[in-house]
C-alpha cells in the first residue's frame, strides 16, 4: 500500500466541490472496516481511503493550503495506512455519561496492548499501539488509540484463502470476543494485505 502523496491531495476549493460525494463514499466504506468488540470498544481499520478523507477533513477544518501545513497532515496520517503486511486500527472506548467515562478509563490503563486478532487457529495476534506518543499515564487511558497488528506471510496467505479471522481484548477490566469477524469486514480487511 503506498502513502498518501502531496500531489494526490485535492486543492481546498476542489475539496469543497467534492466533499459531500467524498464523505458519503467513506461513511459506506468505513461500515465494513468498523468491529465493536462489546459495548465499548470499537476499531475502525483504516486504509488508504479513511486516511485520504482524514487529511482532507484537516487541511478543510485547518484551512491549511502552505506546504508546510500540507507536508505536517501528511506525515503525522500517513504512518496510520497499511503497508501490506498488517492491519491498522484506530480504537476508540466509548462511554456516553462521563463520570463512567472518567471512571472507566482509569479502570482500562493498558488495554491497548490487550487487543488481538487471530487467523484461524493461530496463534493471537497482540496489537502494538500509539507508536506516536504514550497515550495513557498512571491514572488513565486515552479514550481514543492507535493499533497496528502485524501478520506473518502464512498467515496472510490464510486469510486470503479463506481461513476464519476473530478479533478481542482480554484485558482483566474488559473481555469481548468477535468470533468469526463478519465475513464482509473481513473481506476488506484481506484488501489490505499483499499475498
Amino acid at each position: 500500500m503506498n502513502a498518501i502523496s502531496r500531489d494526490s491531495l485535492l486543492s481546498l476549493e476542489a475539496y469543497a466541490r467534492a466533499r459531500a460525494d467524498f464523505r458519503s463514499r467513506v461513511i459506506a466504506h468505513k461500515k465494513a472496516r468498523t468491529l465493536h468488540l462489546g459495548e465499548h470498544i470499537t476499531l475502525i481499520f483504516e486504509d488508504e481511503l479513511t486516511i485520504r478523507y482524514q487529511i482532507q477533513e484537516m487541511l478543510r477544518i485547518e484551512r491549511t493550503f502552505e506546504e508546510a501545513g500540507i507536508r505536517d497532515e501528511l506525515d503525522a496520517y500517513n504512518p496510520l495506512v497499511p503497508d501490506g503486511s498488517n492491519w491498522k486500527a484506530t480504537m476508540m472506548i466509548e462511554f456516553s455519561a462521563e463520570d463512567r467515562r472518567r471512571q472507566w478509563l482509569a479502570r482500562l490503563i493498558g488495554v491497548e496492548r490487550h487487543v488481538w486478532v487471530r487467523v484461524g487457529d493461530c496463534e493471537p495476534i497482540f496489537a502494538i499501539a500509539d507508536e506516536d506518543l504514550e497515550r495513557d499515564n498512571g491514572e488513565k487511558t486515552s479514550a481514543v488509540h492507535f493499533l497496528r497488528f502485524e501478520l506473518p506471510p502464512a498467515q496472510i496467505r490464510a486469510l486470503h484463502a479463506g481461513a476464519a479471522l476473530a478479533v478481542g481484548v482480554d484485558h482483566p477490566a474488559l473481555t469481548a470476543v468477535v468470533e468469526p469477524v463478519p465475513d464482509a469486514i473481513r473481506q476488506s480487511l484481506c484488501g489490505d494485505l499483499r499475498a
